[in-house]
């Protein structure tokens, strides 16, 4: 989760347990407004077989218990949008058929832990609408990932005729190595794009973890910009310059996204939640008299 730094480095101010993993959430956002719900990133899911879930210490709860909770059907979603579509982030968009239930696809089962016989499976969002960017469709399809099992065929064959890709602009133009500290080429408002159907709610391309890796930007009731950031910086220990995730396709590149991301975070004062934050997710940011950035917990 910390790529090259070292653990005697991360591991002052990020605890592990026993087996040396660290504590993470899935985290989600439902979003009303205009008669619509707009969902924001799906979790893992309820596919993986227990010897996976194992490998990780994930809880059963997902995102069909989470809804629930707040009395919301997943068949009165409208729209998802995921930041990308490796399986902590998008293996929720199916789910496992209940008794008496007819598949919608059947195949493949996802796991971490060896080969898995084929299953069935339901669209867990029937009527929503799947919001991607084109880049990160085309790699999923692909497996054009640095780990082998993370883009799972039974959360992406099944909602192919649900997909709709955006093809928002890049921060830096194909075939250029910026410097470390270069802004990007374009303004953030030529690199925006607004979800179909969605007014007000807009994603641009953070690369680095993935090449087609997105963040998602709206404004609440209360007239703050809020923008649910990706594995660019999953969560508040990873703010510092270096601290990429070592299955980044391009580390380099999402120290560069880090730069520029936490530098339009702190002149346009956004809310950020971050997308792997356990607890409170949702930051600040402020320069400090390092050069660099602080995150400071705040509250919706």
């Amino acid at each position: 989760m910390f790529g090259l730094i070292p653990r005697t480095v991360w591991s002052r101010s990020v605890p592990t347990d026993e087996k040396g993993r660290i504590t993470v959430q899935h985290n989600c956002l439902l979003l009303e407004g205009g008669g619509k719900r707009l969902l924001i990133e799906v979790g893992t899911g309820n596919k993986l077989d227990a010897k996976s879930r194992e490998l990780f210490a994930m809880s059963e709860r997902w995102i069909g218990d989470a809804l629930a909770e707040v009395g919301v059907e997943p068949e009165s979603i409208d729209g998802v949008v995921c930041s990308h579509l490796h399986f902590d982030h998008a293996g929720g968009l199916t789910r496992l058929c209940r008794e008496g239930e007819t598949a919608d696809w059947t195949g493949a089962a996802s796991g971490m832990a060896g080969h898995r016989p084929d299953h069935g499976v339901k669209r867990t969002f029937a009527k929503a609408v799947v919001f991607t960017q084109e880049r990160e469709w085309l790699d999923a399809l692909g497996q054009k990932s640095v780990m082998t099992r993370t883009y799972f065929v039974d959360h992406l064959e099944p909602i192919r005729e649900q997909v709709r890709t955006i093809d928002s602009a890049r921060p830096y133009p194909p075939g250029l190595a910026p410097e470390r500290d270069a802004a990007p080429m374009l303004t953030l408002e030529q690199r925006e794009s607004e979800l179909p159907g969605f007014p007000g709610v807009s994603v641009f391309l953070t690369p680095g973890h993935t090449w087609g890796q997105q963040a998602v930007k709206f404004t609440d009731t209360q007239g703050r910009v809020v923008v649910f950031t990706p594995d660019v910086m999953p969560t508040a220990a990873h703010v510092g310059a270096t601290y990429n995730l070592a299955y980044d396709v391009e580390p380099y590149t999402s120290g560069l996204t880090r730069r520029w991301f936490l530098n339009e975070a702190a002149d346009r004062g956004w809310l950020l939640v971050l997308d792997h934050e356990p607890g409170n997710p949702i930051r600040r940011v402020e320069r400090n008299q390092k050069g660099w950035f602080d995150l400071v917990e705040a509250g919706m």
